[in-house]
């Protein structure tokens, strides 16, 4: 049986979230938090700027290997505190089979700061 659907919006409400791409200029591992993570510093271009994300990603991700990777995040939600960390962005991703998060971005290069369309 399938995932039950989320209830139906109109576009004025998808419109509200604001998705962007960014690149993860650093990342570095995150133990402190209650499940693994990873502290993720992701640059959207000059007019958002430089803003941080913590993601529980360790299943797939090395920090090493996210610098440099262009990821999509929602980066209008209010910041939220992330045990000594502040995340200002949520970073999408989906769940694999066994359920660990796999993150989604642009599969060629985009701008800085582009605005999911």
């Amino acid at each position: 049986m399938g995932e039950a659907v989320a209830p139906e919006i109109v576009f004025d409400d998808f419109a509200r979230v604001d998705i962007r791409a960014g690149m993860v200029t650093r990342a570095e591992p995150y133990p402190e938090a209650r499940r693994p993570a990873i502290k993720m510093w992701i640059d959207f271009g000059p007019e958002i700027g430089e803003k941080r994300s913590s993601a529980q990603v360790t299943e797939h991700y090395d920090p090493a290997d996210l610098e440099g990777r262009q990821v999509l995040a929602v980066v209008n939600f209010p910041p939220r505190q992330i045990g000594k960390f502040l995340s200002e962005v949520l970073v999408l991703g989906l769940p694999d089979a066994e359920g660990a998060i796999v993150l989604i971005g642009p599969d060629k290069p985009v701008p800085q700061g582009g605005r999911l369309s």
